[in-house]
């Protein structure tokens, strides 16, 4: 039997919680751990009951951690509760997931290393498949610290409530994923979010490259509700410039043109949305650094800000 892996999270990132599950398919076609989390509760279940033996019997608690996990007092308080103890105590292994940007460093969570590697929330990766690689190697590495088969736990009944006379409990499968669909209205939603993100993702980035270079002054204009440009001097000689534009090229994607004049049909890279059966992302055409494969990117909000930013920062760089 493969080690058993309790999933602590808000509801709210349950799309999150989906994606890692994806990630974590080969430790579980190779055995290596069985996965529960309280949508693996049957009907008749009680709720209270079941989440705390599964907590006691669980090798890995993991404890997928963003805003609306710390704000959950069930989360926060009973069920990190719990496994804190249980870390503490050597019976179980406490791994803290960071999907979304939050203040987990000021909870006792901060006391033990935690992943993404260096504490980088899951969003704040430019690829979130590169994000729950980085999280299913690093379980990876926890359960082969454990070793698999371990001798069962003693159970700590940690919520005071009365055990059901009988349990019937049936097999069933772990594989619960369902295909989700898209509408034309997720995807295009998709896209203008991404493309706000992108604008105040450029502003910040200027005005930061500004304060800490000398001799650098940079410029941010929102030409519409549908384009904007960035321009940086150096030395006071326009050193690089750009122009990104919504719906800019042929279909729906968001494009990048060379100058802070270019005409709306001008462009050198376009992202557009694409989507498989969990989840929408963007992917670039590629064409400025084809040998690098950046094509084949599912790309975040925050990966293709990242992707923009860095072709007009390149020639300051002298790549």
């Amino acid at each position: 039997m493969g080690a058993r892996v309790f999933i602590s999270y808000s509801h709210k990132d349950e799309d999150l919680r989906d994606q890692l599950e994806v990630q974590l398919s080969m430790l579980k076609r190779q055995g290596l751990i069985e996965v529960w989390h309280d949508r693996r509760l049957l009907a008749g279940d009680h709720l209270d009951w079941t989440i705390s033996k599964e907590l006691d019997k669980a090798d890995v608690i993991l404890l997928l951690v963003s805003p609306d996990f710390l704000a959950s007092d069930y989360c926060y308080k009973i069920e990190k509760g719990r496994a804190l103890e249980r870390h503490r105590e050597g019976t179980a292994r406490l791994v803290s997931v960071i999907l979304r940007p939050c203040e987990w460093q000021r909870t006792d969570l901060g006391q033990y290393l935690v992943t993404p590697t260096d504490g980088v929330p899951i969003t704040r990766w430019p690829d979130l498949d590169e994000a729950f690689l980085n999280v299913s190697q690093s379980i990876r590495r926890t359960i082969e610290e454990l070793g698999v088969g371990a001798e069962a736990k003693e159970n700590h009944d940690f919520i005071e409530v009365a055990e059901p006379a009988a349990e019937v409990v049936l097999p069933r499968s772990s594989n619960m994923r369902l295909r989700k669909e898209f509408t034309k209205a997720d995807e295009d939603g998709f896209l203008l979010d991404a493309f706000e993100f992108m604008d105040r993702f450029f502003q910040g980035s200027l005005q930061e490259l500004g304060s800490r270079n000398g001799g650098i002054q940079v410029r941010h204009r929102r030409i519409d509700g549908n384009c904007f440009t960035a321009t940086i001097y150096q030395n006071g000689d326009k050193a690089a410039s750009c122009t990104v534009r919504l719906n800019g090229g042929f279909g729906n994607g968001i494009t990048y043109a060379d100058g802070d004049d270019a005409g709306s049909g001008a462009y050198n890279e376009s992202i557009s949305v694409e989507k498989d059966d969990q989840k929408l992302f963007l992917r670039p055409m590629g064409m400025p650094f084809m040998a690098h494969g950046d094509g084949d990117k599912a790309l975040s909000h925050e990966g293709a800000a990242e992707y923009f930013w860095a072709l007009l920062i390149n020639p300051l760089q002298g790549a």
